[in-house]
């Protein structure tokens, strides 16, 4: 317990000094809140106006997959806020040398690399998702139970847990590879297939979404439970089993990479 005091009272103190750097530049957190509310926008453009063509998806009304949509943004935000610096390890920090600062302290090497960055142009993507989930809410297309409730924030951290897992293993590419960034952008692209029902995909792509790239965990598996109320441990349980051992995997290979990491010394 003491362990864990000392890591949030670390973080607390890291998350302060990082929030005045930003408050340094304003314009410039407005200017990415408002880059990233854009683009959610763009894609909820695109839903309306194949719904106009398509009023019914593979038997899910649109009021559905807006809830599909706004609860695979939640854990997507979530992983954003919070472990965004991860990026960087796989982008320059191993590359040119400067996860040197990481190993000379006396504290846990991924700790660290997290609460360097917190990523608040995130605000975007969680706004967007709870509007959504709201809305489906107040409409009436999720019915409400304490059960459900509390499964929904399992949910929530369990999928949040698939997202920084995921990040975490091309991240580690790096430490062989020394440049795993192409990697990491394009599996962040194929997530964007998670906001939508899985069965309108080709095979090859449903395959990926739920084994390699598993984001169809993160969303449209757990979000069957609470839109038609199917099966809890094909559902719900199988997101936190996943997510239990994506982490495993992830923080091992992260351990293991360590091991690889040459310095910057010529």
């Amino acid at each position: 317990m003491k362990t864990v005091a000392r890591y949030l009272r670390l973080y607390r103190i890291f998350a302060v000094q990082y929030m005045k750097t930003v408050m340094q530049s304003k314009l410039d957190f407005f200017i990415g809140l408002g880059g990233f509310l854009i683009s959610q926008a763009a894609g909820l453009a695109f839903l309306y106006l194949v719904f106009q063509q398509i009023p019914v998806m593979k038997g899910w009304s649109l009021e559905q997959l807006l809830f599909i949509y706004g609860f695979a943004q939640i854990p997507r935000g979530i992983d954003h806020l919070l472990t965004d610096n991860l990026w960087m390890v796989g982008w320059q920090m191993v590359i040119q040398g400067t996860f040197d600062k990481y190993m000379l302290r006396p504290m846990n090497l991924f700790f660290q690399i997290v609460c360097e960055k917190i990523q608040f142009d995130a605000a975007g993507e969680l706004l967007v998702g709870i509007f959504f989930v709201g809305r489906a809410v107040a409409k009436g297309v999720v019915t409400v139970t304490p059960l459900k409730v509390l499964l929904f924030f399992v949910s929530i951290i369990a999928g949040s847990v698939i997202y920084t897992s995921v990040k975490l293993v091309l991240a580690s590419i790096a430490f062989w590879v020394k440049d795993s960034s192409p990697i990491m952008t394009t599996a962040y692209d194929v997530a964007d297939f998670a906001k939508y029902p899985v069965e309108i995909y080709a095979k090859p792509i449903r395959i990926i979404l739920m084994t390699i790239l598993p984001f169809a965990f993160v969303a449209y598996i757990p979000s069957t439970y609470f839109l038609i109320d199917a099966n809890i441990w094909k559902t719900v349980a199988a997101e936190c089993g996943i997510s239990v051992l994506f982490w495993l995997f992830s923080y091992s290979l992260f351990k293991k990479g360590l091991t690889r990491y040459e310095s910057a010394g010529s």
